[in-house]
């Protein structure tokens, strides 16, 4: 008994120690989501897949209006109806329809196109407003 207790003990002061502050932690915004499907010209290429992933993470880290951002790659598909041929997948989240629009027109969402533009041959955008 005294050693699960203790070891209840350890996990809860772990848990507590390595668990995010209100401050850190950005909450999903269901007003407006925009989701991204990029297919690369070479989908094997590494170099082509760290200089995007650092643009991108550049320009969502210094976006005015993006308020939170999800960057993925498709796992290997186990159903028929999962497409898995795309190389990178964002969603990022706002709190407007507005503001979505002023981060197409900002500055460091243009220079990662510009950037990055001729990595992809093509480009799938899904816009949604939460209901």
């Amino acid at each position: 008994m005294k050693k699960s207790i203790l070891t209840f003990a350890l996990l809860l002061v772990t848990a507590i120690t390595f668990a995010q502050s209100d401050d850190t932690v950005n909450e999903f915004d269901s007003n407006f989501a925009h989701v991204v499907y990029f297919w690369f010209n070479d989908p094997d290429d590494e170099q082509a897949r760290e200089r995007f992933e650092a643009s991108l993470r550049k320009f969502l880290d210094n976006s005015k209006y993006a308020k939170t951002n999800f960057i993925g790659t498709p796992p290997k598909a186990v159903r028929d109806v999962v497409d898995d041929s795309f190389t990178y997948n964002l969603i990022v989240t706002f709190e407007s329809a507005e503001a979505q629009e002023g981060y197409q027109k900002e500055e460091a969402h243009i220079t990662f196109i510009e950037e990055c533009k001729d990595l992809w041959k093509k480009v799938i955008v899904y816009d949604a407003q939460g209901i």
